[in-house]
């Protein structure tokens, strides 16, 4: 059984930084393509990154050069570095096992909240 548990949300200012985490157990992580997507309120939940076994990643346009996603395959984590955060990256952030760069396998964790507000 594949558990991911998100990590690092909360509240933080417009222009400030957050870092996420997930931990990953139940499977071979280091040879698991992961990502991390997000669902705002009345929005669907859309991919911001993902990092393959190699560390080669994608990010969306909407949070390219303010948001780093990397990946700890020793602690089996994979983290969201976010960065001049703005209030339209108010959501849930969920990270996920992916199939590909851009496909999740549909597994999910929890998710962690994080709200941008001054």
């Amino acid at each position: 059984q594949v558990q991911l548990v998100e990590s690092g949300g909360g509240l933080v200012q417009p222009g400030g930084s957050l870092r996420l985490s997930c931990a990953a157990s139940g499977t071979i992580f280091s040879m698991t393509t992961m990502g991390w997507y997000r669902q705002a309120p009345g929005k669907q939940r859309e991919l911001v990154a993902s990092i393959n076994s190699g560390g080669i990643t994608y990010t969306a346009d909407s949070v390219k050069g303010r948001f780093t996603i990397s990946r700890d395959n020793a602690k089996n984590t994979v983290y969201l570095q976010m960065n001049s955060v703005k209030p339209e990256d108010t959501a849930v952030y969920h990270c996920s096992r992916m199939v590909s760069w851009s496909v999740s396998l549909g597994s999910w964790g929890p998710g962690t909240q994080v709200t941008v507000s001054s």
